[in-house]
């Protein structure tokens, strides 16, 4: 998430640059032949031009209200998943007879199955564009902690080392944290150290929990339809190689001078159809580490925080933005 007050015209350019050259080159090769080698005939009508110019901007503007969607839909989520884990804190540190050494153990069973719900989250898809080549060249600006330390060794530090085995060993790491939980509340009831009333309680938390899992892992897993993406790709790539053809004889109108115009003026045009479909893009899969996503590292070291104070411990510092970006 960039969390600037806009993104600075470097950042800008470095991440739009490679498409920015290959604009450039389709205004000017039509241009020079035009200008230079009287290759008149390589004109094209506007009216058909700017009706695909139409639909590109009807499907680009589906696409980003769709993604924009589903990018506050996974914002929602986690802000849900941040009040359930202070309500389970509060719920945990209030049982009456459990001692402070379980209560701790099921705090920080709650925290590994966080760690392992965001490093899921963060695990790559094939429909995802994080690791596209310009995406790429953009990712010197910011970390994703999922990206540079280990699962395992995170886990080490919360669960016991059979649990620690167990959680390792299955595909869904988080559902069977949570199952774990279940099954531990589950035996302090049978033992009389939990109340009917309190177990059920809980339960209802864990329940609640699995259900903003289950949302996360929908979004994560069903993406955007290609159908619509792909369709909007052939459309904007047709718009980009048809437009300088259909500015030559407009700016020609003007003077011969003006034909040059033609470059920069298809190179914006192109670019700015370029921006708004790379926006949608970059928003439909929110999760996948992108500056553009839920900060749900940052988020998850926010419910670290908060429930480490609840246990009376120092609690690890808040992740900061690196270059106004926050994973």
């Amino acid at each position: 998430m960039h969390a600037g007050r806009h993104y600075s015209v470097r950042e800008v350019i470095a991440w739009t640059r490679f498409a920015i050259v290959l604009f450039l080159l389709v205004a000017t090769v039509p241009t020079v032949a035009w200008a230079v080698f009287d290759q008149h005939w390589l004109v094209l009508p506007w009216q058909p031009v700017a009706l695909v110019g139409t639909a590109v901007a009807f499907v680009t503007g589906f696409q980003n209200n769709a993604a924009y969607g589903r990018l506050w839909e996974a914002r929602q989520i986690w802000g849900s998943i941040i009040n359930l884990s202070r309500t389970w804190g509060v719920q945990v540190l209030d049982l009456p007879i459990t001692t402070p050494a379980v209560k701790k153990q099921l705090i920080e069973r709650h925290l590994a199955w966080l760690t392992a719900l965001r490093f899921q989250l963060r695990e790559k898809r094939t429909w995802e564009t994080v690791d596209r080549h310009d995406n790429r060249s953009y990712q010197h600006f910011y970390e994703v902690p999922e990206w540079q330390s280990d699962l395992s060794t995170e886990l080490k530090a919360l669960l016991n080392e059979t649990e620690h085995a167990q959680v390792l060993a299955t595909k869904n790491r988080a559902t069977h944290a949570l199952a774990a939980q279940s099954r531990e509340l589950a035996a302090l009831a049978a033992k009389g150290a939990l109340t009917d009333l309190r177990f059920i309680e809980l339960e209802r938390t864990i329940a609640a929990l699995y259900d903003a899992q289950g949302r996360c892992e929908r979004i994560k897993n069903f993406p955007y339809p290609r159908q619509f993406a792909t369709l909007n790709g052939y459309f904007k790539t047709a718009l980009v190689a048809a437009l300088p053809f259909a500015l030559l004889p407009e700016f020609h109108k003007l003077g011969p001078a003006f034909v040059w115009v033609t470059i920069p003026s298809s190179t914006i045009v192109s670019w700015i159809f370029h921006m708004l479909e790379k926006i949608g893009e970059a928003s439909e899969n929110p999760f996948m580490g992108g500056p553009n996503d839920v900060p749900i590292s940052a988020m998850a070291r926010t419910i670290e925080i908060d429930l480490r104070e609840l246990l009376g411990e120092a609690p690890p510092p808040a992740l900061a933005p690196k270059n106004n970006i926050l994973s």
